[in-house]
C-alpha cells in the first residue's frame, strides 16, 4: 500500500472553520465549491467522515481529502510593524 504524504497546514489562529480551511489549501474555489464538496461526503477529518462545513479544526487534526492528506499545524502570527 502506497503512504500518502502529509501536507501541513499552517494556521495563525486557534483554529479555522473546515470550510475555510479547503479554500486555504486551494481545494476549494469559493464557499458553495467547498459546502458541496464537504456535503458530498468526501471529506474525512480525523479518518472520520465529517458533513459539518463549520466544523472547527485545530492544531493536529488530519484532513483528507482528493487523495491528499493534510495536518493542520500552528504557526506564528506575522510581526506587525509599528
Amino acid at each position: 500500500m502506497r503512504k500518502i504524504p502529509i501536507e501541513e497546514v499552517g494556521i495563525h489562529t486557534e483554529s479555522i472553520k473546515l470550510d475555510s480551511f479547503l479554500k486555504l489549501c486551494s481545494l476549494a474555489l469559493s464557499g458553495g465549491e467547498a459546502k458541496e464538496l464537504i456535503q458530498s461526503g468526501a471529506v474525512r477529518v480525523n479518518k472520520e467522515q465529517e458533513l459539518r462545513r463549520g466544523r472547527k479544526l485545530v492544531p493536529g487534526d488530519r484532513i483528507a481529502l482528493l487523495g491528499r492528506l493534510f495536518l493542520v499545524t500552528e504557526e506564528e502570527p506575522p510581526e506587525e510593524n509599528n
